[in-house]
């Protein structure tokens, strides 16, 4: 894993909470005046790792965070590190990856990091191009997860589905329209679930990629879900399958 770097300034009592227990952290700073549990619990572990604390106005926190949402807290930090594809793959012979397609919200992307990280799955990729990045802001969305999560950064997807089925991975593509439903997919070998962007779906090249695309059967005048949405129903099948009998 390579190094990270300050600074970078993650917001959100999640964030800052879990980055306390596993990065680096040059300071913390809370908004002058506030006052509420959660925050005094962030004080308290700051003052017990001795962590650096800074007591700003709260318009200067919102200056730091470039964004009125940051719930009176931020840390800087270093920044959190991507992984290699093949560190995904090291050692684990049956892994369930997550791989996004030009997912381009911070939102979406934190929301599908914290429910792969609650479902378990050994890891996301992304494109390097035309898609979010780890930010501060996909960290306030997925609410401490990210300090969880192994993310690789990959600068050719079609290139790296490629290495994944070298590697002995099934590749399960999922769009809306594809015959077959993703409960139908047998999830108990090593593989990869890979979600189109907002909006998109699929790139071309991507969708060609996969060993087999699927959808998720939807009901009444609903055309698609949102990407986090369509993870969490297709990873928690996979999760399913996996369970011991």
């Amino acid at each position: 894993m390579s190094k990270g770097k300050f600074p970078e300034v993650l917001y959100g009592i999640h964030a800052v909470a879990e980055a306390l227990r596993s990065r680096p952290v040059e300071y913390v700073a809370i908004s002058r005046g506030a006052a509420n549990p959660r925050l005094q619990q962030l004080i308290d572990e700051c003052r017990s790792a001795g962590v650096s604390l800074r007591f700003l106005p709260r318009a200067a926190l919102e200056r730091q965070a470039a964004t009125t949402h940051h719930q009176d807290v931020i840390a800087v930090c270093a920044a959190k590190a991507y992984e290699s594809l093949e560190a995904l793959l090291d050692g684990n012979e049956k892994p369930l990856l997550v791989v996004l397609d030009g997912v381009e919200d911070p939102g979406n992307l934190g929301a599908v990091i914290r429910t792969a990280v609650g479902a378990g799955a050994d890891g996301i990729v992304v494109p390097e191009r035309r898609a979010a990045g780890l930010s501060p802001a996909v960290a306030r969305a997925a609410a401490g997860a990210l300090e969880h999560a192994r993310v690789a950064r990959v600068p050719n997807l079609p290139r790296a589905l490629a290495t994944l089925k070298k590697q002995g991975l099934w590749v399960y593509g999922f769009e809306a329209g594809a015959p077959t439903a993703y409960y139908d997919l047998e999830y108990r070998s090593p593989c990869a679930l890979v979600f189109g962007g907002e909006g998109g779906g699929l790139h071309r090249l991507v969708g060609e990629g996969c060993d087999q695309r699927a959808s998720i059967p939807l009901q009444s005048a609903v055309e698609s879900l949102n990407v986090s949405v369509a993870v969490a129903v297709v990873l928690y099948e996979a999760v399913r399958q996996r369970r011991p009998r």
